[in-house]
């Protein structure tokens, strides 16, 4: 998939406020980590995530998703009534019904003209609606949209915690909810233009998927809990990464391209280190937030590149992949052109 005028014209990114420890959630489960004879510093060890955040108490994803979105539309310059569509990529929702993209037009006072509507594809979800936008630009159907991402773990973290204490769980039970203690909270947005309209803006080269879909099993996720098969995952995720960067090779270019920047889904220390060992590039070259942030699910990326631009890492001209595996199994490599 290739873009012809598509371009990043603004974003932003919101760090949730309150800072919960690796330490701390293990405080929590001593009970169950003493009575399987578990190691201490089992989260932080086998996954480097030091703390990841939780938002107040009550605050819902359509606000932050709002607030990130103000930011956005700030950073790009860009009146909100130019708009043509707003889409919004949370695996967090306020309700099953009505989607978080209404209620943040509602929120921002946006055209009624202007659609809304969600994307939900796990962590790959952000992507998803890069490339969704973008061929409505393309097509000359729109010239500006948005896109909007507000994750929140504090519940499902919270009761996975009550649970494993209360039901005593078993050593099975405690590794197929561990990647629920990894998850973390934030929000992210990003506008997107016609080219000739950003003439500042990052141009979207084009992005490659693929899916492993026999595999959707291995990460089954609920409001209240989630399950993962967290060995088959990585194996399976990481020979999808393989095969969709050979995909990038053919049809982006990318074995003549210099690429200056990976910006990654990151789910842990051992996983992103599997991935650029797998791609054979250099973990120099990866802004990472998990040791601070946890896993973010779809807001990961975006919020990488936001924290990374903001760090100054990346310069006009550089190339800028993104990439990301979601449950399912797919996988997704895009290329910005900064």
């Amino acid at each position: 998939m290739l873009f012809k005028n598509v371009s990043i014209m603004g974003m932003s990114h919101l760090d949730a406020p309150n800072v919960v420890t690796s330490e701390f959630l293990e405080s929590k489960l001593s009970i169950v980590l003493e009575r399987l004879n578990l190691r201490k510093n089992i989260i932080e060890g086998l996954t480097g995530i030091k703390s990841r955040r939780f938002w107040d108490q009550g605050v819902m994803p359509s606000e932050v998703a709002t607030l990130a979105g103000v930011r956005a539309l700030e950073n790009a310059r860009l009146d909100k009534s130019q708009l043509g569509v707003i889409v919004n990529t949370s695996v967090s929702k306020d309700y099953i019904e009505p989607s978080v993209a209404a209620m943040v037009h509602g929120n921002l006072k946006l055209e009624p003209e202007c659609l809304n509507f969600d994307i939900g594809n796990a962590c790959l979800a952000f992507l998803n609606a890069i490339q969704v936008i973008g061929n409505m630009i393309d097509l000359g159907q729109i010239k500006y949209g948005l896109i909007v991402n507000g994750e929140s773990s504090k519940f499902i973290t919270e009761n996975t915690i009550e649970t494993l204490i209360k039901t005593s769980c078993d050593e099975q039970t405690f590794k197929s909810n561990f990647a629920t203690l990894t998850l973390g909270s934030g929000a992210a947005a990003m506008v997107l233009a016609h080219s000739d309209l950003a003439p500042d803006g990052h141009k979207v080269v084009g992005c490659v998927s693929l899916s492993d879909t026999e595999n959707s099993n291995l990460c089954l996720g609920q409001v209240d809990k989630m399950t993962t098969n967290a060995a088959k995952l990585l194996v399976s995720g990481i020979e999808l990464v393989k095969r969709t960067h050979e995909k990038a090779i053919k049809e982006l270019n990318w074995g003549e391209k210099q690429i200056n920047e990976y910006i990654l889904h990151q789910v842990s220390e051992n996983h992103t280190k599997k991935v650029t060992q797998a791609l054979n590039v250099s973990l120099e070259k990866v802004y990472t937030i998990y040791p601070e942030f946890g896993n973010i699910g779809p807001a990961a990326i975006p919020i990488a590149l936001s924290k990374s631009n903001e760090a100054g890492r990346i310069s006009k001209g550089d190339r800028v992949a993104l990439m990301g595996i979601g449950s399912g199994i797919n996988c997704s490599m895009m290329e910005i052109l900064w």
